[in-house]
């Protein structure tokens, strides 16, 4: 990593920034990429704890094991 940054501020004119930029458009977009996943994901495991817990309580107050 520190080599990179050596590299990019030994290069002469708009070839440096545009590489910069480039890095910054990556990192915004993984970024937006991961957080979109995982509010994705924590929606899916909410309705699933629900949906599970739901079970356990039905199955507990009829007595039942739900197999």
């Amino acid at each position: 990593m520190k080599n990179l940054f050596k590299r990019l501020k030994s290069q002469k004119g708009m070839s440096g920034v545009l590489v910069a930029l480039l890095l910054v458009i990556v990192g915004v977009g993984l970024v937006a990429g991961v957080s979109s996943f995982m509010n994705t994901q924590s929606s899916a495991i909410q309705t699933s704890a629900g949906t599970a817990i739901t079970n356990a309580t039905t199955a507990a107050t009829t007595g039942s094991t739900g197999n």
